[in-house]
């Protein structure tokens, strides 16, 4: 059996942990920049609260009733997601355990007997709920597939299922794909549930029932055969027991207001070089291609972006490397390329593509692999930043006043990362 457990209106729960005062109350979280809103509480749905409409259309409405608003505050949601995962690894050892995202993961509990699923699974919730504050619905099933069905039934009716179901036996899975739309299955999405309904298939349920050569006819070949195996209950989606090294690594912000000073966005483009070298650092990884795309504000009413989209420049390094101090110049340069005097600009990004391990890199004439003095630094660099937090040591063209940055009025404090911000009961 497969579990998916998935963490309710996280970053809403996030939020709510540390003002008690909230755990009923209308909750909705906003997107970079304070643009639209991305995650609401159940009380903000049943108002009638879209998902990601624009924050400024919303205002009148969370105003009327009373909604409360927060700008996404990820060094707070990152820590909440890394105890919820330790979490579930003090009952089932890493290889079972597969971290799909911020708020998702599967689990494996093939090796849990039949008739104590219902208790460990229940035990599973409770520690959550009681180790980290946050609530968690949970799916199981044959396949993983199946458990995302479950689990998006459980979340339907909250007080019926206790966020808990079990689909064990054929007749309830049945049953679960009855309920289900296509555009509801995990991976399908709603163009193709449209396509699938021209042909008659409007529930998981008459898709599971299709023949097999039809699938790999319409269902784009292997994963459609795959998908249907899952449909029946017939694992074909392996667990990843370890984390994928990523193929490739960005950041990318939106400015607090249009900007047109190159300064400042040389400033904003280092900033991004360091936050995404440390990623590579992570994984133990170095980059060999560098590119730099900025976004447009054109004239007009509102954000009106150029039909052709971001604008982008890249540049191939001679020697792939993961030090700040070497990547941030090319960036900049490329910058440099990209920016026209007179222009907005909304937007910048750096993204690394082409990444290799670092043990792997070779030299050349005039640059030893492994340039020992960079990597030192840098290390020493991450070491400082992450256990002094709010980032003490940085270059300096990233910056000080930083006055680039995204907007985040309604910013609620980092209770679990920095000393300063530690809640405080009276």
């Amino acid at each position: 059996m497969k579990a998916i457990v998935d963490c309710n209106n996280f970053y809403c729960s996030c939020e709510r942990l540390f003002k008690p005062k909230l755990k009923t109350a209308p909750v909705v979280v906003l997107s970079n920049n304070d643009g639209c809103i991305i995650s609401r509480s159940d009380e903000a749905k049943k108002l009638g609260i879209i998902m990601a409409q624009a924050f400024f259309l919303s205002k009148p409405t969370l105003q009327q009733n009373g909604i409360v608003a927060f700008s996404s505050n990820y060094n707070l949601y990152g820590d909440m997601s890394k105890r919820v995962m330790e979490t579930m690894l003090s009952l089932f050892p890493p290889m079972s355990v597969e971290v799909y995202s911020v708020d998702e993961a599967f689990v494996d509990m093939s090796r849990v007997p039949a008739l104590e699923l219902q208790d460990i699974v229940r035990q599973l919730k409770e520690r959550i709920a009681a180790w980290t504050g946050i609530p968690v619905s949970i799916g199981v099933a044959p396949s993983k597939t199946l458990a995302k069905i479950a689990n998006r039934l459980a979340k339907d009716n909250k007080a019926k299922s206790d966020c808990m179901l079990i689909l064990g036996t054929p007749g309830k899975i049945d049953a679960a794909l009855k309920r289900t739309p296509t555009d509801e299955i995990w991976g399908v999405g709603k163009q193709y549930a449209a396509t699938l309904e021209k042909v008659g298939v409007k529930t998981a349920f008459e898709l599971k029932e299709m023949p097999e050569d039809w699938a790999r006819k319409h269902l784009g070949g292997v994963v459609g055969v795959r998908l249907m195996k899952e449909l029946k209950g017939m694992p074909a989606i392996g667990l990843d027991e370890q984390l994928t090294l990523k193929k490739m690594v960005s950041c990318t912000r939106r400015f607090g207001h249009p900007l047109n000073n190159l300064a400042l966005m040389k400033e904003a483009v280092a900033t991004y070089v360091s936050r995404a070298a440390e990623k590579l650092r992570r994984q133990q990884c170095a980059v060999k291609e560098i590119t730099v795309f900025v976004i447009e504000k054109t004239p007009g009413n509102g954000a009106i972006y150029k039909p052709n989209g971001p604008v982008r420049q890249k540049v191939t390094l001679s020697v792939p490397s993961s030090a700040t101090t070497l990547l941030v110049k090319p960036a900049i340069a490329l910058l440099e390329r990209l920016y026209e005097p007179g222009k907005l600009y909304e937007k910048a990004g750096v993204i690394f593509n082409k990444l290799v391990p670092e043990a792997s890199i070779q030299s050349n004439l005039f640059m030893p692999a492994g340039d020992e003095k960079h990597r030192l630094l840098m290390s020493k660099i991450d070491n400082i930043n992450f256990s002094m937090h709010n980032e003490p040591v940085k270059l300096a063209s990233s910056g000080v006043d930083k006055t680039w940055k995204m907007k985040q009025e309604l910013l609620s404090k980092r209770y679990t990362t920095r000393w300063c911000e530690l809640r405080e009961v009276s």
